[in-house]
């Protein structure tokens, strides 16, 4: 009952964190499209208002004529809305998601003993938690040393790439790849949360107290505020690849996951730079281009070479499965504890479980997790010949 409860919070926190999610890329992407596709106001009366961008829309039956005031408009409006909380119920959601599957389930899903050997789950655990702080602490402090100098846009996106390739390194030989995958992913994603809870919304309301009482708001705020912006557009992709990546134990299970993880984080990023150009009139398909030759060439890379088989006489009996089952799989999936709800104590459970388990032990080799139970080639080559005789 305990492992029912457990699925059904996952199930409800993973449908609000895509929820969520949605809401905040949704946003986001918008506002970069809009901010790229403004175009310089020819009307003195919008020119008097202090209206440095417009732009014409149609959408759902209706016009739309968005305008961009360069720092603030010179009055305040009745109605002003914000948009924060897409961003802080994805972190908050997705840091539930973490915790729940993660950090409850350390021994299982955060530690592969063949990657590191942790003490104990408990330092686990605080390092997976620090190294999400120190992925905000690193980036924000290369922002600010960096961002306002000359050239330092290049600079700041230099050293962020540089550090997130350190940090992939670093989490690919600490935990279990799959966690390792996620966890860069979140260190990504808690940096894009960060940098609206920490600098975007902080400088807005600078804006507007200095508005309100009369003074002529700092640009600095504004300027800071876009830099931020640009920068989570750009780790959007990146990170919607890391909380897909769990699905493909071909990515994250090799002994070079962490280059796998940096070369599939850039093409994502690379294909986020077209869309950003694209919307400014600039039709840059290099940037498809690279993408796809990083995206083919770790495709070919990660195929799996031709290995000679095991040779199995005679397909097994149920009995010879059940054995192999109960010392590899068991701990996980028996009367008491059932992962996934899949239970597979009973010749029957076996039968009716057949296809999932060649599925997950023979094909993806996903199973068991991390190869915890250390299963032989010979007894996956045994499982595969029993379910293609017919699993019974």
């Amino acid at each position: 009952m305990e492992t029912y409860i457990f699925d059904w919070i996952n199930l409800l926190l993973r449908w609000l964190h895509v929820i969520v999610g949605i809401a905040w890329i949704g946003a986001s992407f918008y506002f970069v499209w809009l901010d790229n596709s403004l175009q310089k106001p020819t009307d003195p009366a919008l020119k008097e208002k202090g209206v440095d961008g417009e732009l014409w829309a149609v959408h759902g039956g209706g016009f739309y004529n968005p305008q961009k005031y360069m720092v603030a408009p010179k009055a305040l409006p009745d109605h002003l809305h914000w948009f924060y909380w897409e961003s802080y119920w994805t972190w908050m959601s997705g840091f539930a998601l973490f915790v729940t599957l993660y950090l409850f389930n350390a021994q299982t899903f955060l530690i592969d003993k063949n990657v590191f050997a942790w003490g104990s789950s408990a330092a686990a655990i605080v390092a997976s938690l620090v190294y999400l702080v120190m992925g905000w602490v690193v980036y924000d402090a290369i922002c600010r040393l960096f961002g306002q100098r000359k050239n330092g846009d290049l600079i700041v996106g230099v050293l962020v790439f540089l550090y997130v390739i350190a940090a992939t390194y670093i989490a690919c030989h600490l935990f279990a790849g799959r966690a390792a995958f996620l966890l860069t992913g979140a260190m990504l994603a808690t940096a894009m949360s960060a940098n609206v809870l920490m600098v975007i919304i902080p400088g807005q309301k600078k804006t507007i107290a200095a508005m309100k009482s009369g003074q002529t708001p700092d640009p600095l705020h504004p300027m800071r505020a876009k830099q931020r912006s640009v920068h989570n557009t750009y780790f959007t992709l990146p990170v919607l690849f890391a909380m897909l990546s769990n699905h493909y134990s071909f990515a994250y299970s090799t002994p070079y996951n962490w280059l796998v993880l940096v070369l599939i984080m850039l093409a994502g990023a690379l294909i986020r730079q077209f869309f950003v150009l694209k919307h400014k009139g600039r039709w840059e398909y290099k940037y498809w281009g690279v993408a796809g030759v990083i995206l083919l060439g770790v495709a070919a890379w990660l195929a799996p070479a031709a290995k000679p088989s095991v040779a199995i006489a005679k397909a097994p009996q149920i009995a010879e499965i059940q054995a192999i089952i109960e010392a590899r799989c068991a701990m996980c999936h028996n009367a008491n504890v059932q992962m996934k709800n899949v239970a597979l104590h009973t010749p029957e459970l076996l039968v009716k479980n057949a296809q999932l388990i060649y599925q997950q032990v023979v094909v993806t080799r996903a199973m068991p997790m991390n190869n915890s139970t250390q299963i032989t080639e010979e007894e996956r080559a045994k499982i595969g010949a029993w379910v293609q005789a017919g699993g019974k």
